[in-house]
């Protein structure tokens, strides 16, 4: 893959996940929250470690790009960090931070 292409799908990837972190928490609806209601404290309960599992799994994400562009930098983006075989060009448009080529990822 074109370096260049692979520096703007990692940039974009990067931007969205970035954009995802920073919306995540409860949004005001402006209504009154009566705070001794059990439904309410579970829905936010609920909304808490919802929101944690999306932030760990955002977080995992944004080291996958990390890596991404350190391959990119040493010039190994594009090769299997497993084998060292390449990750065809479409694979990687669809998933910039692949790793490892579909056949090694579905072991």
């Amino acid at each position: 893959m074109d370096p260049d292409r692979a520096r703007e799908l990692l940039a974009n990837e990067r931007a969205r996940i970035e954009r995802a972190l920073a919306h995540l928490g409860h949004e005001d609806t402006g209504e009154p929250a009566d705070e001794g209601d059990p439904g309410n404290l579970a829905s936010e309960l609920y909304q808490d470690e919802l929101d944690e599992g999306l932030a760990d799994d955002l977080r995992d994400h944004l080291a996958a790009v990390e890596r991404a562009e350190a391959r990119l930098a040493a010039g190994t983006y594009g090769l299997s960090i497993e084998s060292g075989k390449p990750i065809p060009d479409d694979r990687l448009e669809a998933i910039p931070t692949a790793e490892r080529t579909v056949d090694e990822e579905a072991r």
